[in-house]
């Protein structure tokens, strides 16, 4: 009972520290336990909307920091970091051009996209939105680049997790603690990107 009320009062935090939602402090508690986001960084978030993790992204890169977000939803923000924003489909975007937004490859890659959820699925179709990032990811951070990205527990986390390690010299599982009890949501958090596969 006491860590519902503990859920709570993210959401009240969130109003009280001017954030778009209590999702913040997931991507705070990510990067107080895994550097995810360098100071004067690029980052791309994937999912960006309403934009409380670019909020967050732009506290950690500072003034000299660029971030490029997309979502299907057009999201307006004020930030005082350098800052692009793409209202599109995650399966559609040229990572050229994602990288020319941004001024070069980007350090971190980080998502909170979550499918729409049905009860029925809803595993299968969070492991097809991550392999989604885990493409855009290959072709646009740099070797050395970090990753985190949001996925249900289901029968495909094992996988999407061995094919990230393939990208990655070290990917495991975390659920921040401001993640809801009843939530089957946990993240998939990688570092140092072995760099983009040679195709045969």
């Amino acid at each position: 009972m006491a860590r519902r009320v503990t859920q709570d009062q993210y959401f009240k935090k969130a109003k009280e520290d001017g954030y778009l939602a209590r999702s913040a402090y997931k991507l705070k508690q990510l990067n107080d336990r895994f550097d995810l986001v360098p100071q004067g960084g690029r980052v791309l978030d994937l999912g960006c909307a309403p934009g409380s993790w670019m909020q967050v992204e732009a506290e950690l890169v500072g003034l000299r920091g660029t971030l490029v977000g997309v979502d299907l939803k057009p999201v307006e923000l004020k930030l005082k970091c350098e800052f692009h924003t793409i209202a599109g489909d995650i399966n559609k975007l040229d990572p050229e051009h994602l990288k020319e937004l941004a001024g070069g490859q980007f350090d971190t890659v980080l998502s909170d996209i979550a499918p729409n959820t049905t009860g029925h699925g809803d595993d299968l179709r969070s492991a097809h939105l991550c392999r989604a990032v885990l493409n855009i990811a290959e072709h646009t951070l740099r070797p050395g680049g970090r990753l985190g990205m949001k996925i249900f527990d289901g029968a495909e986390f094992q996988d999407v997790l061995k094919e990230t390690r393939v990208l990655f010299q070290q990917a495991k599982s975390y659920k921040p603690d401001a993640t809801r009890d009843v939530s089957r949501e946990t993240y998939i958090v990688a570092r140092n990107f072995r760099g983009a596969r040679v195709n045969p």
